[in-house]
C-alpha cells in the first residue's frame, strides 16, 4: 500500500517536532526525516519519541548531502551513509535517500554504487538514489555531480523520483519513472515550472499541481501497478505568511496525493504494535 508522507524539509529550518506536529495536522501516514545540524535529526530516541507521540510512523531518512550539512557526522560521505542507514534501522524506517557524490568527492564517486549496495546489505535497509539535475555556470551546464545526475545511468537497485529535479534539468518525469521500471521505490511529491537551460535557476519544490511536470498522471499510473512505495511531500512552504497558511499548504500537498492515488487517511489504531515491535519494552 502507498504511504503519503512529508518531509521535514517542509518546514526547514524549524525543529522536527513542529514537522511532526504539522505533518500529523495535515493528514499524512508519516515523516521523512531530512539528517542537518539539529541534534535531534541525528538521534534515535528522539525521534522514536516523536513518532510514538505524534502516531506517524518515520517512513525514510534522508542522508545529509547538502552543502549546508557537509559537516554533519564528519566529513567522509561513507561514514555519512552509514551512520544514515544505521538511523533508519533504529527507527524503523525502511528506506535511505540519498544524493549522487558532488564531482569533487573523486574517490567517493568512484565507490559510490559499491558502497551503496554493501550498506543497504549490512543495515537491511533500501537506499534509494535521487534523480538531481546539472548545474549552470557561465552559460553552459556544469557536471556537478559524478558518476552523474541521472540514475537512470547508474547501477544502482533503488531510485528516489523527485519532480522537481525532473523539471529543472528538463527530464519528462513520466519517461523518467516508467525507465526506471521496478527500481523506482521513493517518491519526493512536489512539481517544478521549467528547466535550468529555459532560464529557471533555483530548486523550485512547488506544490504538486503548480508546475508543469505530469505529477498527477505519475501518481495515478503507480497506483494502477500496485506500487508500494512512499509517496513523500518536500515542498517549499517558506513563503507562508502564518503557520495556518502552511497547514493550508501542506493540506492541499496531502489531498493531491490521494486524490491522484486513490487511498484513504491511513488509521493509526495499530501504531503502538509497530513503536513496540522496534522498541521492545518501551512501556514496560
Amino acid at each position: 500500500m502507498i504511504r503519503i508522507g512529508m518531509s521535514t524539509t517542509c518546514v526547514y529550518p524549524l525543529e522536527p517536532e513542529h514537522a511532526f506536529r504539522i505533518a500529523r495536522e495535515a493528514g499524512f501516514d508519516g515523516v521523512e526525516v531530512m539528517v542537518t545540524q539539529e541534534a535531534s535529526t541525528q538521534s534515535p530516541d528522539v525521534l522514536l519519541e516523536l513518532s510514538e507521540r505524534f502516531e506517524l510512523p518515520i517512513l525514510s531518512i534522508h542522508a545529509p548531502v547538502l552543502l549546508l550539512t557537509h559537516f554533519v557526522w564528519g566529513r567522509d560521505p561513507r561514514v555519512k551513509l552509514a551512520r544514515t542507514a544505521e538511523l533508519a534501522k533504529a527507527v524503523g524506517a525502511g528506506s535511505v535517500v540519498v544524493h549522487p557524490p558532488f564531482r569533487w568527492q573523486a574517490s567517493y564517486a568512484l565507490e559510490f554504487l559499491p558502497i551503496v549496495r554493501e550498506l543497504s546489505e549490512e543495515h537491511g535497509v533500501e537506499i534509494a538514489v535521487e534523480n538531481m539535475f546539472p548545474w549552470r555556470a557561465a552559460g553552459r551546464n556544469v557536471k556537478a555531480y559524478a558518476p552523474g545526475w541521472d540514475p537512470r545511468q547508474m547501477d544502482c537497485d533503488a531510485v528516489t523520483l523527485d519532480f522537481s529535479h525532473a523539471a529543472l534539468s528538463g527530464t519528462d518525469s513520466m519517461q523518467l519513472a516508467t525507465d526506471l521500471g521496478d527500481r523506482l521505490r521513493h517518491v519526493h511529491l512536489c512539481d517544478g515550472s521549467g528547466a535550468i537551460g529555459e532560464g529557471q535557476i533555483f530548486d523550485e519544490h512547488l506544490l504538486p499541481g503548480r508546475g508543469r511536470e505530469p505529477v498527477a498522471e505519475v501518481l495515478r499510473m503507480l497506483a494502477d501497478q500496485g506500487w508500494g512505495g512512499s509517496i513523500v511531500a518536500e515542498v517549499n512552504t517558506r513563503k507562508a505568511k502564518t503557520e495556518s497558511e502552511r497547514l493550508d499548504l501542506l493540506r492541499e500537498t496531502a489531498l493531491f496525493a490521494r486524490e491522484h492515488t486513490a487511498i484513504a487517511p491511513a488509521h493509526a489504531s495499530p501504531f503502538r504494535r509497530v513503536i513496540d515491535a522496534i522498541v521492545p519494552g518501551r512501556h514496560a
